[in-house]
């Protein structure tokens, strides 16, 4: 083990660069020991099992997630901070397409309490604030983006607007001009 340096960080470094490379799916413990040239007993000091090294994954990929998101609302409102939360998912999801799934697996309570996903819905109620949205209203919107956002950036990663015009790029800002459009104009109850 000494021979190679292993340590957790870089396990999980190297499983997300992985799970880019193949799919966060095909990420499992033996793989990433095939690709330190060590035996799977090897990363047991660092990992418990595959499960747990995808939660690892995940983790590194919320934060990552976080911390850009962070940087990309900074001094932003309205419709502005909301084109700048969402584009930096997308951007991310092209970029780490493995590490962007692993965003999106179940952590248990526990850890998703302790992790930077917290972040990312307090980042996102920040946004609703500035449309003068308040709860239940804030959850129904939360929900509402974190679904087109997912559900866009998913098919457009299969390539399931790669074979007609008009070009993603454009329906994805006419996507945030409508959302932007029905936030300012919430339905009442």
């Amino acid at each position: 083990m000494v021979r190679v340096g292993l340590t957790t960080e870089r396990l999980v470094r190297a499983g997300a660069e992985l799970a880019d490379e193949v799919g966060f799916e095909q990420v499992t413990a033996s793989a990433l020991a095939r690709r330190f040239d060590v035996k799977v007993a090897s990363l047991y000091s660092h990992v418990k099992n595959s499960h747990d090294l995808k939660t690892k994954i995940a983790l590194l990929a919320l934060e990552e997630l976080a911390d850009r998101a962070a940087e990309a609302l900074a001094g932003r409102a309205g419709r502005d901070a909301l084109t700048a939360f969402a584009n930096v998912y997308r951007d991310y999801a092209q970029e780490h397409p493995g590490r962007y799934a692993a965003a999106q697996f179940r952590l248990d309570p526990e850890t998703a309490a302790a992790s930077a996903g917290v972040k990312h819905a307090q980042m996102m109620r920040a946004i609703l604030r500035g449309y003068h949205l308040t709860e239940p209203d804030q959850t129904h919107a939360v929900r509402m983006l974190g679904s087109v956002f997912h559900g866009y950036v998913s098919l457009e990663l299969a390539g399931g607007f790669s074979h007609s015009a008009p070009d993603s790029q454009e329906s994805w800002s006419r996507t945030l001009d409508a959302l932007d459009a029905l936030l300012r104009n919430w339905p009442a109850r």
